[in-house]
């Protein structure tokens, strides 16, 4: 963590599966100054309205015995497609707005599902990646914890 800087302007993606908070460095590198820029959500729809068909069958070549296949996890999926939206909207911060300073602050799942769908000058912009949680907490303590 110390190794991360945050100078004025600066870019800080803090999100989850779920939520994603955009937000800029009005400060300086010593005082964080947080300015929320854009919020992403997406919908926590329950199963029944994600995915309907039971899951599917395999039958074994013998043509006697059977298995059911793995139950899609509906919640899983929407997640990632978040993530790609997350990963997308990171893209066009950096060709529409010249962002050249970018922090990441996910969970190590998400930040896992973000790197796999960054392109290749959204990756140069990032000056660091941090794998935590803070998405639930207000932008007052998130700056506290990102300037410790």
């Amino acid at each position: 963590m110390a190794d991360i800087s945050f100078p004025r302007e600066a870019w800080i993606v803090v999100c989850d599966g779920g939520k994603a908070l955009i937000m800029q460095n009005a400060g300086n590198a010593f005082e964080l100054n947080l300015k929320v820029k854009e919020t992403l959500s997406q919908p926590n729809d329950p199963d029944r309205k994600l995915g309907t068909d039971k899951p599917g069958r395999t039958h074994a070549a013998d043509g006697l015995s059977g298995s059911a296949m793995e139950e899609t996890d509906w919640h899983e999926r929407a997640e990632v497609e978040f993530l790609k939206q997350v990963a997308t909207k990171m893209d066009a911060l950096v060709r529409k707005k010249d962002a050249r300073h970018i922090v990441v602050v996910a969970p190590p799942q998400a930040l896992g599902t973000l790197r796999s769908n960054f392109t290749a000058d959204t990756r140069a912009a990032i000056a660091g990646e941090l794998a935590k949680d803070y998405i639930n907490l207000p932008i007052d303590q998130i700056e506290q914890h990102l300037a410790a």
